[in-house]
């Protein structure tokens, strides 16, 4: 009997991958070894005073149900834990006045805290029976090694939850842009090679605005630097609020800005660019109220383009809307002159 017990638990850890996967066959061997008709795992949340089943195995007709919730003051967890009274064959004289043991039948009652390895009482591991039955120490034994492979595997579980968080933050953190929370130039090429992949299996375009905000150093030399990033997190601000769905627009870096969009059918290219153009160019356009200044900014330099996804690349369009903003800031100063 131990020989197949300690296969079937070692079986239980090689192939548990999680909480969940591990404590399932527990509860099947805590069954097997105490001979109680309902074994389970709870929870406890002392914040709300409230205690969950998280797991159950019900074999006979009592059933302790996924999912419960009940008051952690009329728990037989509870008075478990403050009398020290870990199993008791005879409920109804013990606590007799327990709503949740007369609801359930509970006669015979085991309970064990389950403790992670800094202390915290994360639940319990209980097993229970409507009729008298006694408990061996190997039981108990078994009991109290299952919840202590139960807390591993609930530190574990925890430890692989807040590496996943810390992954997915260095994630967005390193595909973010930390002054406008935009997404930046690395991002950029990844959207680009997505919508360039969606354009080409529906058999559309791609539009592409490289955007130059000219006079940005002279707001910053005149301003103050503090003055120029607000600056620049109120155009990004204005770009994003301003795009339709399913366009992107990005920093490139500077003050330099990405658009990108697909194509709709709904107006010929040349002219649904210079629609995104001027649409664009609207929302940079006008006034800006900053913490410590405000001016009316007269617009920037932008460069449109449409390109094929079938003939080109997300480099190569970026290289041409580059091209097309210069050509575009030349002709301004030109006016200027």
């Amino acid at each position: 009997m131990a020989d197949i017990l300690l296969s079937k638990i070692s079986d239980a850890l090689a192939s548990a991958d999680s909480v969940e996967a591990l404590t399932r066959p527990l509860l099947t061997l805590l069954e097997l070894v105490t001979g109680f008709e309902s074994s389970y795992l709870t929870r406890i949340d002392q914040a709300e005073g409230v205690q969950r089943i998280l797991y159950a195995r019900n074999s006979k007709a009592m059933q302790i149900p996924e999912g419960l919730a009940v008051p952690w003051g009329d728990t037989l967890c509870k008075r478990a834990l403050d009398e020290g009274r870990f199993f008791t064959d005879d409920v109804p004289d013990c606590w007799g006045d327990s709503d949740a043991a007369q609801a359930l039948g509970i006669h015979t009652y085991i309970s064990m805290p389950v403790y992670l390895p800094e202390g915290a009482l994360f639940g319990t591991l209980c097993a229970a029976s409507a009729d008298k039955r006694p408990i061996s120490d190997t039981g108990q034994q078994i009991l109290g090694l299952f919840t202590t492979l139960i807390a591993q595997a609930i530190e574990r579980e925890n430890l692989l939850a807040q590496l996943r968080k810390t992954n997915e933050e260095l994630a967005l953190h390193s595909s973010r842009d930390a002054l406008t929370g935009l997404p930046n130039r690395r991002a950029l090429v990844a959207d680009m090679t997505r919508m360039f992949a969606i354009a080409q299996r529906s058999g559309k375009q791609v539009q592409v605005l490289f955007i130059d905000l000219d006079g940005f150093k002279q707001i910053n030399d005149t301003h103050g630097h503090d003055a120029g990033d607000e600056f620049l997190i109120q155009v990004g601000r204005r770009i994003s609020v301003g795009l339709r769905a399913g366009d992107e627009v990005s920093r490139f870096g500077g003050d330099e800005f990405v658009v990108v969009g697909i194509s709709t059918e709904a107006a010929p290219p040349a002219l649904a660019l210079e629609a995104m153009r001027d649409r664009v160019a609207a929302l940079i356009r006008g006034e800006f109220n900053l913490s410590r200044c405000s001016f009316h900014y007269p617009g920037a330099s932008i460069g449109a383009i449409t390109v094929d996804p079938t003939s080109s690349s997300p480099d190569e369009a970026l290289r041409q809307a580059d091209a097309a903003m210069y050509a575009i800031k030349k002709q301004r100063r030109a006016t200027q002159i």
